[in-house]
């Protein structure tokens, strides 16, 4: 079978059977071999499990030899906005055929992303009809607040990383994300990594692969 995105599948060691999904979307500019490294990682404790890390469907404007899931060239919010849920029904149509390839639900399915690819687990993951097994963020933030909050379907629990001297999107974004997600009854936990920018470190890496394991339960 082929999936609607070019991507990057790392499969479980062993040849183990596939009994879960994470899905790892890479950030503005970059490709699913960037964030496939996390992987290389993750998958010595994460039995039973594929990863499928997709290249964005729109060539990046700023970094054509990258990707993206929404332009940015445009500061305008509700271009942004309408460029965002663009991707998401791509990015829904991809996981309806890793669910149908590897005859998985959604609660066996992990979201996660870094900057934009985090922006967009978050809409995909709340917006869908169902709950995955858990959402986890890194250097993200949420869109649209208003917006969201009209089109909530379900509560995924949530992990959201950051780092303290984010030059890129501020990790007051963190922070509202918190405040938001917390007003309307989600279990969310977060963390910001203190002298870190726009990366993910290895204790952010290990944050996250404790958090899959623990709602995997691998």
């Amino acid at each position: 079978m082929t999936f609607c995105l070019d991507s990057v599948i790392i499969p479980p060691e062993n040849d183990e059977p596939i009994k879960n999904a994470v899905i790892l979307l890479h950030g503005y500019g970059g490709d699913g071999k960037d964030i496939s490294m996390l992987t290389y990682n993750w998958r010595r404790f994460l039995k039973n499990t594929v990863f499928l890390c997709p290249d964005g469907h729109e060539q990046c404007k700023i970094n054509p030899v990258g990707f993206q899931w929404f332009d940015l060239s445009k500061d305008e919010e509700e271009y942004i906005l309408t460029k965002s849920i663009e991707a998401e029904n791509v990015i829904k149509k991809f996981i309806d055929e890793i669910k149908t390839k590897y005859k998985l639900s959604n609660s066996k399915i992990v979201l996660s992303g870094f900057s934009q690819g985090c922006m967009m687990s978050i809409n995909v993951g709340l917006t869908s009809n169902e709950e995955f097994s858990c959402i986890v963020g890194f250097s993200g933030k949420i869109i649209n607040k208003k917006n969201l909050q009209k089109r909530i379907k379900n509560k995924t629990k949530m992990l959201l990383l950051h780092g303290d001297q984010d030059e890129i999107v501020g990790s007051n974004h963190l922070l509202e994300a918190k405040d938001f997600f917390e007003r309307n009854k989600f279990n969310i936990q977060t963390n910001i990594i203190r002298n870190c920018g726009h990366h993910i470190p290895i204790e952010s890496s290990s944050l996250a692969l404790n958090f899959i394991k623990k709602n995997l339960q691998t």
